[in-house]
């Protein structure tokens, strides 16, 4: 089993030719750094709500802000955009606190906010980026998700803090 992030401990992390360091921070308080948007699991009933294109890879629903949008606000869209569902209840569960340490981005520190959303399904109608929509039961859903190397600890606290399991053995290409 993977190890589980540490508040304010930095793990590193590579994407597209740049050195990142990043941590996680506890809710209520975001760390200084650009606010970089919303990341959620999405729990509808006893299932979580998986994204993806082409079928492949899984991830959560999430992204960037629109100029002036809070970040609940920007959670509430993205869910809706992404996933085709509603955000009924949320609970902030932490931040990703990323600093980019090689790369033309370099000095960059960009923040992200991580909750759990209760949030009802609608007819799957992808209009924007998300060609695919999937929902997985909560026991199952860690097992699905495409992460990086060197981020699965800060996902893995994502899942502890919304109270659902990491430690199934579901394989990530198993069909549903």
């Amino acid at each position: 089993m993977d190890d589980i992030a540490v508040d304010g401990v930095d793990m590193a992390f590579s994407m597209d030719g740049q050195d990142w360091r990043v941590a996680w921070y506890p809710a209520p308080d975001p760390p200084p750094g650009t606010p970089h948007g919303a990341a959620a699991i999405c729990v509808a009933g006893d299932q979580v709500v998986l994204i993806g294109n082409d079928g492949e890879p899984w991830g959560l629903p999430g992204g960037r802000p629109e100029p002036g949008e809070r970040m609940i606000d920007t959670l509430r869209r993205e869910v809706q955009e992404e996933a085709c569902a509603t955000v009924t209840t949320c609970r902030l569960l932490g931040f990703s606190r990323g600093t980019c340490v090689r790369g033309h981005e370099r000095g960059l520190v960009l923040v992200r906010s991580m909750w759990r959303a209760e949030v009802v399904v609608h007819a799957w109608q992808p209009r924007f980026e998300i060609t695919h929509r999937r929902l997985v039961s909560a026991a199952d859903a860690f097992a699905y998700l495409e992460i990086p190397a060197g981020l699965r600890p800060l996902h893995r606290r994502a899942f502890a803090e919304a109270g659902l399991a990491t430690d199934h053995t579901t394989a990530a290409n198993d069909p549903a």
